[in-house]
């Protein structure tokens, strides 16, 4: 017998609602803000993430799952960032002269060990604004995710931001940090010891509680030129103008070497020790690295799987409009099947028994299905040109007339 892969995870019918219920909010909030979405492949080149993730990370290095095609090696896309911004470029969206606002949804891999809210293949909610260096666009980009969260319902989250600075800004902090842990390396885990050589700021990000103590008490955070205070000023001022409290968290890098200046993570206590459900920040040398102009950026990214185990659980029936046709007899069959097709024809989600059980067995099934009308036809139906229609939310039976069924299903709906 086949099972599915360790890591993944089939999407069931009756969990399915609550994803499309998460989906389709999202995509309202985006459309508010005026994104428009993107869907790049799931496969890349492997050096792109190479490339933007930077080498030493413990995507690249662990989690990436690789494709070997001859003298070609692809990666199925560990997060959206790098793949939107190559599409970026290599499509000239640039030339456009507008700031791009995308927006994406989708699976992401990760070779990683399964654990709650985390997963082989999990799923992504994100966007990237390309094309600005303005404070006012990171306020927007976690405005515009705040907005995401109260949309589907999400409350009890936290928000960090800080500020990494420009990569000068960056290489200071890290100078910094190695001379602050040069005497504590041996009290590091195994992976921040190789991070102390490659990628000290990597170090910050390690959910190890011994390296999160030792972090805890550094009490070292990013020395910002000018520019860059004044751009963290900026942003933490507009916050506050749109009342979004916010934690400034000086320890804060996120595990991606593309970030500069601000970052931010979302967290839940519903996740554990690793309570990130969303993260973001800016990347204003990205789009160049990777072969494009000069453009300034930003984007977060939420985890689908963590908004709902963060989301309140959805009612079983909540919304559930469908309309039941049981039809008792041979004579009722075509009847029923007409009907059926004109509720649908309607825009009325519709369903029937087709396996001739008894109406107590298709009232069962009715209610299995969680639907809010049952529409019984009979012998005694037909022969008065009406229906009998049953309110499941309400448990209301009566008769209709045939031809107004489908207007009154949709004046009590």
């Amino acid at each position: 017998m086949f099972k599915r892969v360790p890591g993944t995870k089939d999407i069931l019918p009756d969990e399915i609602s609550r994803w499309q219920a998460l989906e389709a909010s999202a995509r309202d909030a985006f459309a508010l803000y005026n994104y428009k979405e993107l869907r790049p492949p799931l496969i890349e080149e492997a050096s792109l993430f190479d490339r933007s993730l930077g080498a030493s990370t413990e995507i690249v290095q662990k989690q990436m799952f690789l494709i070997h095609n001859k003298d070609d090696l692809y990666a199925l896309r560990p997060e959206g960032t790098a793949s939107i911004v190559r599409s970026y470029i290599e499509n000239n969206l640039d030339k456009s002269g507008k700031i791009s606002k995308l927006f994406y949804l989708g699976p992401m891999f990760r070779l990683e060990r399964p654990q709650k809210g985390r997963l082989r293949q999990f799923h992504h909610i994100g966007c990237e604004v390309i094309g600005s260096s303005s404070p006012g666009v990171d306020i927007e980009v976690i405005s515009l995710a705040e907005s995401i969260l109260k949309a589907g319902g999400i409350k009890g989250y936290t928000l960090k931001i800080n500020s990494l600075g420009c990569p000068q800004d960056k290489k200071k902090l890290m100078a910094l940090l190695r001379d602050a842990l040069a005497g504590k390396k041996d009290s590091l885990c195994e992976d921040c010891r190789i991070r102390y050589g490659q990628n000290v700021l990597r170090i910050l990000d390690c959910k190890q509680e011994g390296c999160r103590t030792i972090v805890g008490e550094l009490g070292t955070g990013a020395v910002l030129c000018g520019e860059c205070a004044e751009h963290f000023t900026r942003v933490k001022a507009g916050l506050e103008a749109l009342n979004i409290p916010y934690t400034y968290t000086p320890v804060l890098v996120r595990g991606l070497d593309y970030y500069t200046r601000t970052v931010f993570e979302f967290c839940h206590g519903a996740l554990g020790a690793q309570d990130a459900i969303g993260a973001g920040g800016r990347y204003d040398n990205l789009v160049a690295e990777l072969g494009g102009p000069a453009a300034g950026a930003a984007g977060f990214a939420f985890g689908v799987e963590r908004l709902l185990i963060a989301a309140p659980p959805e009612a079983s029936n909540s919304g559930n409009k469908l309309v039941f046709v049981i039809s008792l007899g041979e004579r009722a069959k075509e009847e029923g099947y007409n009907l059926l097709a004109q509720l649908r024809k309607a825009g009325i989600a519709a369903d029937t028994d087709y396996e001739d059980k008894s109406l107590k067995g298709a009232m069962r099934n009715a209610n299995d299905l969680g639907a809010r009308f049952v529409v019984i036809i009979g012998d005694n139906e037909i022969a008065k040109g009406v229906v009998t229609l049953k309110d499941m939310a309400t448990g209301e039976q009566k008769e209709v007339e045939r031809d107004g069924c489908i207007e009154h299903i949709r004046a009590v709906s």
